[in-house]
């Protein structure tokens, strides 16, 4: 079955979260989206990251996002309990562009994140 548009309404909310924490460069939103056991799978110029999305939270509290930093949000897939959403990032840092799939799964009638991957542009990467 089909999920309402409603539905959609709150995926797109739910991960404006994730995209406010990381332009204001403060977990306390993303926190709010993620579970306490999330995880997080990508590589960050170069170097893979795996595990906790703790890992995270201490990536967006340590840099700022800049100035032109810009954000785009597409529902992927959506389902009754079930939404993947990829969040397209230019300008992390002021350099460099991401581009992250969020894994939800509507917990207790809330959208929460599970999973987050991700791929760094291959032209942003700094060694």
């Amino acid at each position: 079955m089909r999920a309402p548009i409603s539905d959609y309404d709150a995926v797109v909310e739910a991960a404006e979260k994730f995209t406010r924490s990381v332009a204001e460069g403060n977990s306390k939103y993303a926190k709010e989206l993620f579970t306490d056991d999330a995880c997080l799978f990508g590589f960050l110029n170069g170097k893979f990251e795996r595990g906790s999305i703790e890992q995270f939270y201490h990536n967006v509290d340590s840099v700022g996002a800049g100035e032109k930093f810009k954000t785009r949000i597409d529902v992927l897939e959506l389902e009754e309990t079930l939404a993947v959403v990829r969040v397209l990032e230019e300008g992390w840092g002021g350099s460099i562009d991401f581009t992250d799939v969020l894994l939800l799964l509507k917990i207790n009638g809330e959208w929460k994140c599970v999973a987050k991957a991700y791929n760094q542009n291959s032209n942003t990467i700094t060694k």
